[in-house]
């Protein structure tokens, strides 16, 4: 079935999208304000673009009225943030810091999650998530009523029993145990499910082409 989204009304094809782009790793991002207080708020516009430099990237949508969430505010302020990955075991705190509560609520407090330190910028990062990404501006992109937010990661954090061999980079990825977000208001989705195909070369390819035929 065609939807022609120079049609339909801007709701429709974001709940066309969302019902289909799935599943969407979830940035669980931290900011402060000029005066120091910190704000967290997850976000499922999320992904990787960039190997060199490595660079993340959300859309951060406004407040109802029209004006930036704080966490835009925040970045266009002060150009720093951490993306925190969202793990089972901190999901329902990650669902409280998404309640729409006023200006200067702690959200992390709300939620019974505690900040520890970052290494390179001033926002901390959330204790309890299995990895965070210290990140710096790279650029804000308009897109109508969202912010295309680009972070150059700066430093990363592995919660340790989930790192393999630190030398090698090896990370035990199950083990993080991250999910992902998924349809409709409230479902997510486990990384539990998974199955292999190995990568071939196009000299495989002809290969195999060739021993069926």
């Amino acid at each position: 079935m065609l939807f022609d989204f120079g049609e339909l009304p801007a709701q429709d094809c974001y709940k066309l999208v969302v019902s289909s782009v799935v599943p969407r790793p979830i940035a669980w991002v931290v900011t402060q304000d000029e005066a120091g207080t910190v704000n967290a708020a997850p976000y499922s516009f999320f992904n990787a673009f960039s190997d060199n430099p490595v660079v993340v990237g959300f859309g951060a949508g406004p407040r109802p009225e029209g004006s930036l969430k704080d966490t835009a505010a925040n970045i266009r302020a002060l150009g720093q943030f951490v993306v925190c990955l969202v793990s089972e075991a901190t999901v329902e705190g990650m669902n409280v810091t998404a309640a729409d509560f006023p200006p200067g609520v702690d959200e992390l407090a709300e939620a019974g999650l505690t900040t520890v330190p970052s290494a390179k910028v001033k926002p901390p990062r959330i204790a309890e998530s299995p990895v965070a990404l210290e990140c710096e501006t790279f650029q804000l992109i308009p897109a109508g009523r969202h912010t295309i937010v680009l972070g150059r990661v700066l430093a990363m954090h592995i919660r340790d029993d989930c790192v393999l061999d630190p030398a090698k980079r090896y990370v035990d990825t199950p083990k993080l145990g991250l999910v992902g977000r998924m349809h409709g208001r409230g479902w997510y989705a486990r990384t539990t499910d998974r199955f292999e195909v190995k990568r071939i070369t196009a000299a495989e390819w002809e290969a195999r082409k060739k021993a069926a035929e």
